[in-house]
C-alpha cells in the first residue's frame, strides 16, 4: 500500500510527459516570457511604486489599440449599446443623446436579429442580415460581387485562421506556406492542428518583399521531403513587418496558386492601416477578380477582424472570413466546424457589419465619424514615422518604413559580447535584449525570434499604439537605454 502511494504521488495525472504534444510545440511569443515578466513587474509596481527604475509599463507587444489609449469610435458604440439595450430606443431623451443615423441603423440591426436578442445564440455562421451587410461592404471596397452566404462570423479572426487550419491540416505530412517573419498565431495554429510550416522568407533589403521565386523554392524543398503543401498564407499589411504589397506583386502570388493548386489565405486585417501615399490596399479576392479568375479558379479565404484598423475593438472580438472557391460539400464541413462552437458573439458580429458599412456622406454622424478616423489614422502615421527615424538614428539598428499595420520590426545588430551574454544567460540575443529594456525602461516589445527571421539576424516587434503625447518620451527611454546597452557590450 505504502508503494501504491509513493507511486501515486511521484505520477500526477497529468504532467508535461502526458499532456498532447502538440501543445508543448506550440509558441506564441506575442504573449509569451517577457510578457509574463512584465506582468509580474507591474505587479511589483503596484506594491512599491519606488522599486523599480521607471513608473509604469509600456505594453508595446501586441495590437491592442484601447489599451494604450485609444478611444472608441462613438457612431459604433452608439449603436452597439442601443442594440444591447433596445428599451432605450422608446425613450424620448434617447434622441438627444444619440444620432438620428445610429438610432435608425439599431432599428435596422435589430430587425434582422431573431426576436431582437442580441442575448440570444445566432446562426452558426452568423446572422444572416449582417452576413449580407458585409458582403454589401466587400462589394462596395472591392467592385466585384460577394454574398453574404460566403461570410462566417468569428470571434475575431484567430479562430477563423483554427477553422481553416483544422480543415486542411491532416498529418505532419500536411505544410502551410508561412512568412518569415510572420504573426505567431500561424505558427501556433499549425503546430496545434499537427502540421508542417513551410517558411518563405521576406526580403528585408527590399523593405520585407515577397519574391515568388522563393515561394518556388521553399514550395519545391517541402514536396522533396514528402510535405504536401496545401496553402499559402499572406498577411498584407504585413505583421510584423508593416509592408503593403504592390498590386502586380499580388498578381503574380495569386497566379503562383492557381498554378501550384494551393489555398490562398489572405490575412487582410490591417487593410484600413495604411500609412504612404504611394501604396494602397488591394484585396487578394478583387486581384483575382480582376485577373478574371472566378470561384471555380482558385480557392481562396479572406480573414478581417474588428480588432485593428481605426477601430481597435480587440476586446469585443469580431470577425469574419469569406470563403470562396470552396465545393458545396467542403463548405459543409466548414459550416459543422462553426457549429461546433455553436456561434460567434453577437456584439462581434454587430461591429464587424458596422466597420464594413461605417456611416454615409448625408447622415449626421458622417462628419464627426470621419473626424475620428482620420485624427486616428493620421496619428498612427505620425507615430510610425517619429519611432522608425529614432530607431534608425541609433548605432546598429535599422529599420524599415512601416508603410501599414501597427508594427516596426527593427533590426538590431549586436556586438558579440552582447550575443555571448545572452547565450551565458541560457537565452537568444534578441529575447535578452528585450529584456535588458523592459527591466530599465518598462517598455515592453517582442523579441524578433518569437516571429522568426533571417538565422543569424536579430530583431524586435514595436507597436505604433503608445498615444502620440507619450511617444517622445518612449523615445528617449529607448534611445537612453540603447546606448548604454551599447557601450557596456561594445566588442
Amino acid at each position: 500500500m505504502a508503494s501504491a502511494m509513493v507511486r501515486a504521488m511521484s505520477t500526477a495525472p497529468v504532467s508535461l510527459d502526458t499532456i498532447n504534444p502538440k501543445v508543448l510545440k506550440c509558441e506564441y511569443a506575442v504573449r509569451g516570457e517577457i510578457v509574463t515578466h512584465a506582468q509580474n513587474l507591474q505587479q511589483e509596481l503596484q506594491k512599491n511604486p519606488e522599486s523599480l527604475p521607471f513608473d509604469e509599463i509600456l505594453y508595446c507587444n501586441i495590437g491592442n489599440p484601447q489599451s494604450l489609449g485609444q478611444q472608441p469610435v462613438t457612431f459604433f458604440r452608439e449603436v452597439l449599446s442601443l442594440c444591447d439595450h433596445p428599451a432605450l430606443l422608446d425613450k424620448s431623451e434617447t434622441h438627444a443623446l444619440y444620432s438620428s443615423d445610429a438610432i435608425e441603423r439599431a432599428w435596422q440591426i435589430l430587425d434582422k436579429i431573431p426576436g431582437r436578442a442580441t442575448g440570444a445564440y445566432s446562426h452558426s455562421q452568423g446572422i444572416k442580415g449582417l452576413r449580407d451587410e458585409i458582403a454589401a461592404g466587400i462589394a462596395a471596397r472591392d467592385g466585384f460581387h460577394a454574398s453574404g452566404d460566403n461570410i462566417f462570423l468569428t470571434d475575431g479572426a484567430s479562430p477563423a485562421v483554427h477553422m481553416m487550419m483544422q480543415l486542411l491540416i491532416r498529418s505532419e505530412q500536411d505544410g502551410i506556406l508561412c512568412p518569415i517573419p510572420q504573426y505567431p498565431l500561424y505558427s501556433a495554429s499549425i503546430a496545434l492542428h499537427g502540421g508542417s510550416l513551410v517558411p518563405y522568407f521576406l526580403d528585408e533589403e527590399t523593405g520585407w518583399g515577397l519574391e515568388v521565386d522563393e515561394l518556388k523554392k521553399q514550395l519545391e524543398e517541402a514536396q522533396s521531403k514528402g510535405i504536401t503543401v496545401r496553402a499559402l498564407v499572406v498577411i498584407n499589411p504585413g505583421n510584423p513587418t508593416g509592408q503593403v504589397l504592390a498590386e502586380e506583386n499580388q498578381k503574380k502570388i495569386v497566379e503562383f496558386c492557381k498554378n501550384e493548386g494551393l489555398v490562398l489565405l489572405a490575412d487582410e486585417v490591417y487593410q484600413e492601416n495604411i500609412y504612404v501615399e504611394d501604396k494602397q490596399f488591394h484585396s487578394f479576392k478583387k486581384i483575382a477578380r480582376s485577373m478574371g479568375y472566378t470561384d471555380d479558379d482558385l480557392p481562396l479565404v479572406s480573414f478581417q477582424s474588428v480588432s485593428k484598423g481605426y477601430y481597435g475593438e480587440c476586446g469585443k472580438r469580431g470577425g469574419y472570413m469569406e470563403v470562396t472557391g470552396f465545393s458545396a460539400d467542403v463548405r459543409e464541413q466548414i459550416y459543422k466546424v462553426a457549429s461546433v462552437n455553436l456561434c460567434s458573439n453577437v456584439s462581434g458580429q454587430i461591429l464587424a457589419s458596422l466597420i464594413m458599412n461605417p456611416p454615409k456622406a448625408g447622415d449626421e454622424s458622417y462628419e464627426s465619424f470621419m473626424v475620428e478616423k482620420d485624427g486616428i489614422l493620421s496619428s498612427l502615421a505620425r507615430r510610425a514615422k517619429a519611432l522608425e527615424e529614432a530607431f534608425n538614428s541609433l548605432e546598429g539598428i535599422t529599420c524599415n518604413k512601416a508603410e501599414g499595420a501597427m508594427y516596426l520590426f527593427p533590426r538590431i545588430h549586436l556586438p558579440q559580447k552582447a550575443i555571448g551574454a545572452a547565450q551565458a544567460a541560457g537565452t537568444v540575443p534578441d529575447a535578452y535584449y528585450a529584456r535588458r529594456l523592459l527591466e530599465a525602461t518598462g517598455i515592453v516589445v517582442v523579441p524578433g525570434s518569437g516571429f522568426g527571421q533571417v538565422p543569424g539576424t536579430w530583431h524586435f516587434r514595436c507597436t505604433i499604439l503608445p498615444q502620440e503625447d507619450k511617444i517622445p518620451a518612449i523615445i528617449s527611454k529607448f534611445k537612453e537605454f540603447h546606448e548604454k546597452f551599447m557601450d557596456e557590450y561594445r566588442d
